[in-house]
């Protein structure tokens, strides 16, 4: 049995929370080093390619976490609304955790990333599809038609994002529980009879 790699999840958990808190600009190996305590030469040895391909395996790992808390809540929740207002509530709550400091992993790279780093660009791609899966399964249980209910997955996917960052330059959870309120809304009337 092939042994597992001892330093690979340190080093890409402390991505994960640098960049979300510092952006991929302001986060240099050596703060993914002293974070998650590998030796810096683990770092060449599990990413050759360097900063960027952390930045990849970051991102796919930050949408594995969120689509997991997602599949959870769904299988929580009733419809696609409660399952929104659920999410919502968690994202402000670990908004007020950071202090406001806090963005999401997966935006704060891609932003900066791309289009130019297109394996970046690609594990973005993923984690936003992940996400829209799951509401677009989720909605067309409420009744939608695949079409329709891909659409409002995009739109909730999106509004939140948007969110997110109001909620971090406005310091306050409010602008992810109204957009969430307002989604919530729209799908309850839009919910096929």
């Amino acid at each position: 049995m092939p042994r597992r790699p001892k330093f690979r999840e340190p080093i890409i958990d402390a991505a994960v929370t640098l960049f979300r808190r510092n952006g991929y600009a302001s986060t240099g190996l050596n703060d993914i080093v002293d974070m998650s305590g590998a030796p810096k030469g683990s770092l060449y040895h599990y990413f050759p390619q360097g900063k960027s391909s952390i930045a990849v395996a970051a991102v796919e790992e930050a949408g594995r976490r969120v689509a997991a808390t997602l599949e959870d809540l769904s299988e929580q929740t009733a419809d696609c609304a409660a399952l929104i207002t659920a999410h919502a509530r968690l994202l402000a709550r670990w908004m007020e955790d950071s202090g406001y400091r806090a963005g999401c992993p997966i935006t704060t790279v891609l932003l900066e990333l791309a289009p130019q780093e297109r394996a970046v660009s690609e594990a973005g791609r993923g984690a936003y599809a992940a996400r829209i899966a799951i509401l677009t399964r989720k909605l067309e249980a409420d009744g939608h038609g695949p079409d329709r209910a891909r659409s409002l997955a995009l739109l909730c996917v999106s509004s939140l994002q948007g969110a997110l960052i109001q909620s971090r330059i406005d310091r306050s959870g409010r602008p992810i529980t109204t957009t969430a309120r307002e989604l919530a809304r729209l799908l309850e009337q839009d919910r096929p009879a």
